[in-house]
């Protein structure tokens, strides 16, 4: 199955490799660099003058010079280059605005420059690539491969053509791929997910797919449709299938039915993409973790989650980060960004090369009660259940539920089960314990009779697909979030039970 084009792919792919692991020696290096190259720049901009960057010249100097920002703080700055005006945050105007549903600010518009767009164009590539070389596996550059995005359509704010991240980067698929990329134009730019995931079905089942990518619940949706309509394991149906590229939610509490769905275990590669820029991805099957992108335009800090609310936290630049620590990932970049707090919450497990995985998100925990429990800890809690009772989970969320007399109050979990627990009593047991074993303050609250063993609500076949469409946010780059510290999603979920 080896064409012209995985030919050409292979000694380009061993150039990325050796340059990448050529990057993981100088990493430290590139990041002061790279700030000093934001610092010059963006010393020139209105945010610069503001903050007096002419007058930072190291990190601890960055680190006084300009607070951490969220984006509603960050909003007033992208409303003056919505009005069409120049050298705000980064030198001209931005080239895009990436167009994301934020949690609390409704829609975000974040900036992508000149600059700055590489980082989200080369990132993925150089994941296939590293991909490539250290497995030998170029044949699937000569198959057809799908991307489940978002619409490319873009509008224009302000003159700066704006829409989702992924419809930005399609539009930057290099020519040579093209003739390879489903689905069509046409049926990526509608904006339905059912429809439009029955026409990619149209498209993509009768072609010879070799590498699929998504986010994994809507990927698993995709083959959910490809079976219903086949009859076949994704497997059967595309023999020569052989890459999985997946990102934006952790891939382990999909992953056994996702594995189970295709019918046999294929390589995945993990990505780590926001519309703020492309942070790491996966550049080994053989390593834990994905390698943090140290030479691509963004400086990072880190603050360890227990400070992310102080009114002076510790910023951490990589020279300081530990393994097995959980820090808010805040970026300054080359699109315009100073000092922002994204949201996300990182653990390194590898200093040497740099390698993280995302833990969660800092907006996505229960403290109810002082618990602090996280997205890390109960995805991890709910696997270690599974696999004792042999269990399949399609998709869950996490709510507390709070009575106001003392030991009556516990965690709710929405589980929608591909296979029910058998003995379920021992399951919610098993699922409270692991839960336990994770997160001291939780263990005191159940101990000291504070709170009742967490409880377990069944949510009906497709519940939560359907509650996602009730709210308008089926498909693209939606997901479900792991935790809420109040009941909006628990009670919205009241009619997808069992």
């Amino acid at each position: 199955m080896m064409n012209l084009k995985s030919l050409l792919a292979r000694p380009f792919a061993n150039y990325i490799y050796n340059k990448t692991r050529k990057s993981m020696q100088t990493a430290l290096d590139d990041q002061d660099a790279i700030l000093k190259m934001l610092l010059k720049t963006g010393k020139n901009t209105v945010f610069g003058k503001e903050h007096r960057l002419e007058s930072v010249s190291d990190p601890a100097g960055y680190a006084q010079a300009v607070p951490i920002r969220d984006y509603e703080q960050f909003k007033p700055y992208i409303e003056q280059v919505k009005e069409g005006k120049q050298n705000i945050l980064w030198k001209g105007r931005p080239i895009y605005f990436a167009k994301t549903s934020g949690t609390t600010s409704g829609v975000k518009y974040i900036p992508i420059s000149k600059d700055s767009i590489d980082n989200h164009i080369n990132t993925a590539r150089n994941a296939l690539l590293c991909y490539m070389a250290e497995t030998g596996n170029a044949a699937f550059a000569s198959g057809k491969m799908i991307f489940l995005s978002g619409s490319p359509e873009l509008e224009r704010v302000a003159n700066i053509p704006t829409g989702r991240l992924s419809g930005i980067v399609n539009h930057h698929i290099p020519s040579y791929l093209r003739s390879n990329q489903l689905p069509s134009y046409e049926t990526n730019c509608i904006e339905d997910w059912e429809t439009k995931l029955d026409k990619i079905v149209d498209e993509t089942i009768n072609k010879d797919m070799t590498l699929i990518s998504g986010i994994p619940p809507w990927m698993q949706m995709y083959f959910d449709r490809l079976i219903e309509r086949s009859g076949k394991k994704i497997a059967d149906l595309f023999p020569h299938f052989s890459v999985m590229v997946q990102g934006g939610v952790n891939f382990e509490p999909y992953k056994a039915r996702i594995f189970e769905s295709i019918g046999k275990k294929i390589d995945s590669i993990e990505l780590f993409p926001a519309s703020e820029g492309f942070f790491a991805f996966q550049d080994s099957q053989n390593a834990e973790g994905l390698l943090l992108n140290t030479n691509s335009g963004i400086y990072y800090e880190f603050v360890p989650v227990g400070e992310i609310f102080a009114e002076n936290p510790t910023r951490l630049g990589l020279r300081d980060v530990k393994t097995g620590e959980n820090y808010a990932m805040i970026i300054s970049s080359n699109a315009g960004l100073w000092s922002y707090n994204l949201g996300d919450t990182v653990k390194f497990v590898s200093t040497d090369p740099y390698r993280l995985v995302v833990s969660g998100r800092i907006k996505h925990f229960i403290s109810a009660f002082g618990e602090h429990v996280i997205g890390e800890e109960v995805e991890q809690a709910l696997l270690q259940a599974s696999r004792e009772h042999q269990v399949k989970v399609t998709e869950f969320t996490v709510a507390p539920l709070i009575q106001q007399e003392k030991g009556k109050s516990y965690h709710e979990w929405f589980i929608e089960f591909e296979q029910e627990p058998a003995d379920r009593e021992g399951f919610v047991r098993s699922l409270d314990l692991n839960l336990r074993q994770r997160n001291v303050y939780y263990d005191d609250l159940i101990s000291g009779n504070i709170l009742m063993q967490l409880q377990v609500r069944a949510v009906r076949k497709n519940g939560f697909i359907d509650y996602m469409r009730s709210i308008g946010k089926l498909g693209g780059q939606n997901k479900v979030p792991r935790l809420s510290n109040d009941r909006v999603i628990a009670d919205a979920l009241q009619p997808f039970l069992s």
